[in-house]
């Protein structure tokens, strides 16, 4: 990091649980001249694994002059964020959120240890969980953190060291309420104390699988970060920075700094006043806002653009004396990471192994495709991809009688491109299914199966509406009324052209996942009986093999009124 940053200082959990509400103060490394300290925070967020460029429609990012770009990729990340960290005296850089998880083949293929490695040689300050930190279990990002071999083996290099950095959440928590992570961090830049917090998403039991984190307890976000902002506070650190990996996506086609309404505003203008900058992370848009804190004063929000696509930057100026960042003085803006640069060398030579190392499982041809297969929903909800998943599901658990499939779009993560040959390699549909999740044929009345039906209709963390539609096999069918009453908006069931009967029992495929309740189908949990299908990611390759070349299902399963 710059040149300025002396050391950095974290609390044990075991000070978090006791000392951490005493009036402590910091003692500064050096004398405090009356002059002013200048830092620039770097911040990136969601790269998920991202070594390569993303494919696809994240591919590009639009530019203010409305051109589209490439954007992304760890060689060109690295090569902005040592030229912004070269214009510094002093820099922090920041990870918000699902660095890892839902990861590519050349990071997921080695247990994402080379995403670790490449934040280790990016020298980055803190990371912020999000909830694809958890993907594989408490254990498994503990590991990541600390190092040692995975239970198969260490397969990127004999030895695996872990990362050199924190990784912070305040609002993770044991079952006895201890602190499961880190809940900040603080840096001292040329002597003056620099805190940051991390905040992983409170939903995260309903988007994780259960057994990956059992015993953890994910707290409100807000309460949590006022909580340490004051901890902070007491021990004398007064420049505050706040990672948040949340629901800050705004309806479509809505301004991100709305100044009257938003996601954004209503974290900005609620959290405490001690927080001097928020970075978020989620959805697809990035933004550079300022809103009034719940005390009045002006206060910076940055998002950047997933899989390493824009660096959030903002330039702060903290009082020496006062060791608070003056506010007025902030200078804010989000940096494409185009091509139009040199790759960074080392990192292109890192990122090169790692794709060659798993070049020839990644190449291997699984089946081929007759047109793209996206997803991009149609106004029912449904999208292309999700609903050749749901059929390639329902294809291999038909020997265990299901008789229809059901899949979450969250589980459908990249499309799958026919790239002038329709060839599909294991590395494109490990990227489209890369959970792990096994099948589950769970049995279920037609009453029970309308009542999850209507769970596709959910309010978010902010009270907010919002859907979650599954994607149906092609033996189911029916009418979807979002104008109707709750409990009213599934009508006209069918399967196998068969109308529904209420009291019948019906056997369904379902990821691991959503047999659990994930994504608030609780639904799914009150079966009578379940019996496994195999891997998602098998059936998927095994339907892409059967059918080539495979062409795009048709998205009219979800009939509109």
């Amino acid at each position: 990091m710059g040149s300025g940053v002396a050391r950095r200082w974290t609390l044990s959990a075991a000070l978090l649980t006791g000392a951490l509400w005493t009036s402590l103060a910091v003692a500064p490394a050096t004398a405090i001249p009356p002059d002013a300290l200048p830092l620039r925070l770097i911040a990136f967020r969601d790269l998920h694994g991202s070594l390569l460029p993303p494919q696809g429609p994240r591919s590009e990012v639009v530019r203010s002059d409305g051109a589209s770009v490439p954007a992304g990729g760890a060689a060109y990340l690295a090569a902005y964020v040592r030229q912004l960290r070269s214009q510094a005296d002093n820099s922090v850089l920041y990870s918000v959120g699902d660095t890892w998880g839902s990861s590519p083949i050349e990071s997921a293929m080695f247990h994402d240890e080379p995403t670790v490695d490449l934040l280790n040689g990016l020298d980055v300050t803190a990371a912020a969980l999000g909830n694809h930190e958890f993907d594989n279990g408490y254990a498994e990002l503990q590991r990541l953190r600390d190092g040692g071999c995975h239970p198969e083996g260490c397969r990127y290099d004999e030895e695996f060291a872990g990362a050199t950095f924190p990784l912070i959440a305040a609002n993770v928590a044991d079952a006895d309420g201890s602190p499961a992570a880190l809940p900040f961090t603080v840096d001292y830049v040329d002597g003056v104390p620099v805190g940051v917090i991390g905040i992983a998403p409170h939903d995260t039991p309903q988007v994780v699988r259960g057994d990956d984190i059992a015993g953890l307890q994910f707290t409100d976000e807000i309460t949590a970060v006022d909580r340490t902002a004051d901890a902070l506070d007491a021990l004398g650190v007064r420049s505050i920075v706040l990672l948040y990996k949340g629901a800050l996506t705004p309806p479509a086609g809505t301004d991100p700094c709305d100044a009257t309404a938003g996601p954004a505003r209503s974290l900005a203008t609620r959290v405490s006043p001690k927080v001097d900058v928020i970075v978020t992370a989620d959805g697809d848009d990035s933004f550079n806002c300022s809103y009034p804190d719940p005390a009045g004063s002006p206060r910076t929000v940055l998002q950047g653009a997933s899989h390493g696509r824009i660096i959030s930057v903002a330039d702060l100026t903290i009082d020496r004396e006062s060791r608070d960042v003056l506010r007025d003085r902030t200078h804010a803006f989000n940096q494409i990471v185009t091509h139009d640069i040199a790759p960074d060398p080392r990192t292109q030579q890192f990122v090169d192994r790692a794709v060659d190392e798993s070049r020839d499982v990644a190449e291997r041809v699984v089946g081929r495709i007759a047109a793209d297969l996206t997803r991009d929903t149609a106004p029912s909800g449904e999208s292309a991809l999700g609903n050749l998943v749901a059929d390639a599901q329902l294809a291999a658990a038909e020997p265990a009688g299901a008789q229809l499939a059901l899949t979450n779009p969250g589980g459908v993560r990249a499309d799958l491109l026919h790239s002038g040959d329709g060839v599909v390699t294991y590395g494109d549909a490990y990227a489209a299914q890369p959970f792990g999740n096994r099948l589950q044929v769970l049995e279920l009345t037609g009453a029970e199966l309308v009542g999850i039906l209507e769970q596709q209709f959910q309010q978010d963390g902010t009270g907010a509406g919002r859907e979650r539609i599954l994607a149906p096999s092609h033996t189911l069918r029916y009418v979807l009324d979002r104008a109707a009453a709750p409990g009213s908006r599934i009508r006209d069931v069918t399967i196998a052209d068969r109308p529904l009967d209420a009291a019948a029992a019906y056997r369904v495929v379902v990821n691991g996942f959503l047999a659990e309740g994930g994504d608030g189908f609780t639904g799914f949990t009150q079966a009578r009986r379940a019996t496994g299908a195999g891997a998602e990611l098998d059936a998927l390759n095994d339907y892409l093999a059967q059918h080539a070349p495979v062409p795009p299902p048709a998205t009219d399963r979800i009939a509109l009124p």
